[in-house]
């Protein structure tokens, strides 16, 4: 497996975020963790991610703990996040905030940085089109498009994406979601959190249902979609 989460707990101050939580993500998979606003999906994504240390537990990337790693560290290893609320650079242009995902990499202006750039270019149009443009002027969708090419501009093993549907059009949702599909297809590992339960799961190879800090449940996202407690409350279908 490529990522291992092992009885993991987190706390802001005395109050107790993640509860012993335990997930996987094998090599080659989109596995998506769904749940309400404050279940902890986010803060599960901070403490891969480095930006959250945990008060007990382990997390184990390609078979090395990574528990208390830095999180730039992590980077250089493979984990690259998108995270909640696109988090670009207002004031630069769309290349350089491209540019910033490269930062952690041996060889930040090399040829595989071109490489890189006509991957997301190609993934993107938009953002091909509006290279330019300061990052801030940009939409809504586009500010997402450009978060998700940043992260993928370190190379990574192992894609983190926080809420990429967020505040979205449903035709844009879609169209993050297609993508998302593809940069799987092209060899990059996801791990996505979302509320957006039809589409992360229908996209999703395997999927965690996450309640108050606690994995509830877990399956294929195909099983997770048809699942009556799952639709009930994440798919408004009773």
């Amino acid at each position: 497996m490529l990522l291992e989460i092992e009885d993991l707990s987190v706390h802001y101050g005395r109050i107790q975020a993640l509860h012993g939580i335990s997930l996987i993500v094998d090599e080659g998979e989109i596995v998506t963790l769904i749940g309400a606003n404050g279940a902890g999906k986010t803060t599960t994504m901070r403490a891969i991610s480095g930006l959250r240390m945990p008060s007990k537990g382990r997390i184990t990337f390609d078979g090395k703990d990574i528990s208390t790693m830095r999180a730039d560290l992590r980077v250089t290893l493979g984990i690259s996040q998108a995270p909640e609320g696109r988090g670009i650079f207002p004031g630069m242009s769309v290349i350089e905030n491209l540019e910033m995902g490269c930062y952690a990499r041996k060889d930040p202006g090399g040829k595989e940085r071109k490489e890189d750039f006509d991957r997301v270019f190609t993934l993107f149009p938009r953002l091909a089109e509006r290279r330019d443009q300061v990052g801030g002027t940009l939409s809504g969708g586009e500010q997402q498009m450009l978060t998700i090419g940043r992260a993928l501009m370190a190379r990574p093993r192992l894609l983190l994406l926080d809420e990429p549907s967020m505040g979205l059009a449903p035709m844009l949702i879609r169209q993050i979601f297609d993508i998302v599909t593809e940069i799987n297809s092209q060899g990059t590992t996801v791990l996505v959190v979302e509320q957006n339960a039809q589409q992360a799961l229908s996209r999703a190879h395997r999927g965690y249902v996450m309640e108050t800090g606690a994995i509830t449940k877990e399956g294929r996202g195909e099983d997770l979609l048809v699942d009556q407690a799952v639709k009930a409350a994440y798919l408004g279908v009773a």
